[in-house]
């Protein structure tokens, strides 16, 4: 993965000498100018984030912001400000500034600061990119950029490469449909058909007829004959959903066709060729099912899979929960939500038992305004006021000195200069966790 790309402007040379070097030294891509105007010149590729002096002659910091937003590029800001300055830095906020941080800094807490914020852009930028794809071209996109999506995809684009059947194991919600369409996608069988088929609440009768098909004159009602959904798939990917529910004569006359690739409709006796690909997905597994035919199971499990659930992709959740309320924002013409830093850490603190599911009902209801992250500060949708803005910043300031003090919170208030109980009471409201210094109240 390429490093963030950090840009850098303030018209103090030797300031901007070891500001860059500090950065450089943290992995990140760095590119120094002495001016706004010579960064906004620079803009044609733009970066991950920019840290800007807010004070500079020609164009400051409040100046440079005012032109971005001109010029509709849309990159994280962070102004740093001298001593005094927090009227000019809430100033700074109404204009656009993500962040600002006052002189003299500590290094470990801005480098703190530059880690969440090219995060969170990167996290925006996925979004981007995603929406952009489905928009272009009807494909299955994976989101996330956890250790366990990443490794999700990785495994999904390899079972695509070969033509295996697949069994699909996860819980409820987890995407197993996704899943199982992302395979057919990505893999040769992709200008064929999908056909899918949930095995649940069927009759045995209506199970094989759905399946299997009818031929001429069996069914008074339809006696021209049917093909079934195995027939239908020919050619491309047939997905049987909570394959452990089908009923067991069923599964007898699955097995046949998958070790034989052949299908004889009902009330015939000629066998059918079938070029098809089977995956089958379920909530648990089948080897815990005693009416689920062994057999059948090693055949479909040749290849598996497991859905991760939100509890493994946790860092996932506030980019798939913008993506989905940016979704439905612009299905019902509103304005894209905005997803403040404290409610996507609230966000990541809920159970999600119902996995992405639950979360995608949720978040189409934030982009509507009808939920709000329990104790979150600016959670409601829509614009975020002044007061939102500055909750945001309250919040990202107390995270940060905590990171700096490894979640002391007795260190912490000293040097936030506040008392215990108040900082407690204000990590209660912002969903924010610690490690308890000595003699920490809680």
């Amino acid at each position: 993965m390429m490093a963030a790309r950090v840009d850098i402007v303030d018209d103090d040379a030797d300031h901007l000498s070891a500001l860059s070097d500090l950065v450089e030294t943290a992995g990140y891509a760095v590119r120094a100018f002495a001016a706004a105007g010579d960064l906004l010149a620079a803009l044609s590729d733009p970066p991950d984030m920019i840290i800007s002096d807010l004070r500079m002659p020609v164009m400051d910091g409040i100046g440079l912001l005012k032109a971005l937003r001109e010029r509709a590029i849309s990159v994280p800001v962070v102004l740093l400000t001298g001593h005094g300055d927090v009227a000019h830095a809430v100033e700074a906020i109404r204009a656009g500034a993500d962040d600002f941080i006052e002189k003299p800094y500590d290094s470990v807490h801005l480098l703190s600061v530059i880690r969440r914020t090219t995060e969170a852009e990167a996290a925006r930028r996925e979004v981007a990119r995603l929406q952009r794809e489905l928009g272009e071209r009807d494909r299955v996109s994976i989101l996330g950029r956890s250790r366990a999506m990443r490794a999700f995809r990785d495994r999904i684009a390899a079972l695509a490469s070969v033509d295996l059947d697949v069994l699909i194991t996860g819980e409820t919600g987890t995407g197993k449909e996704l899943a199982a369409r992302a395979i057919h996608a990505d893999s040769a069988r992709a200008g064929g058909p999908f056909v899918a088929l949930n095995c649940a609440a069927l009759s045995e009768a209506t199970a094989e007829t759905m399946l299997f098909g009818h031929g001429e004159g069996v069914f008074a009602h339809d006696a021209k004959g049917r093909a079934g959904k195995l027939e239908v798939a020919d050619g491309g990917t047939l997905m049987l959903d909570e394959v452990e529910t089908m009923p067991p004569p069923i599964q007898a006359k699955l097995l046949r066709v998958l070790q034989e690739r052949t299908v004889e409709r009902i009330g015939e006796t000629v066998p059918r060729p079938l070029d098809i690909r089977v995956v089958a997905t379920t909530k648990t597994s089948l080897r815990m099912q005693p009416e689920f035919r062994p057999d059948l199971y090693f055949r479909l499990a040749g290849i598996e899979l497991t859905t991760p659930t939100l509890r493994e992709a946790g860092e996932d959740i506030p980019l798939i929960f913008a993506h989905y309320a940016q979704l439905a924002a612009r299905r019902y013409g509103r304005a894209d939500p905005e997803l403040p830093w404290p409610v996507q850490q609230r966000l990541r603190r809920m159970a999600w038992p119902g996995n992405i599911r639950e979360l995608k009902a949720s978040a189409e209801a934030f982009a509507l305004g009808l939920f709000v992250p329990t104790g979150a500060a600016g959670a409601a949708a829509g614009p975020v006021s002044l007061a939102d803005r500055v909750a945001d910043f309250e919040a990202r300031e107390i995270a940060a000195v905590l990171d700096a003090h490894v979640g002391n919170t007795l260190r912490a208030a000293e040097t936030l200069g506040i008392p215990r109980r108040t900082l407690n009471d204000k990590m209660r409201r912002y969903g924010l966790s610690s490690t308890p210094g000595p003699g920490d109240d809680g």
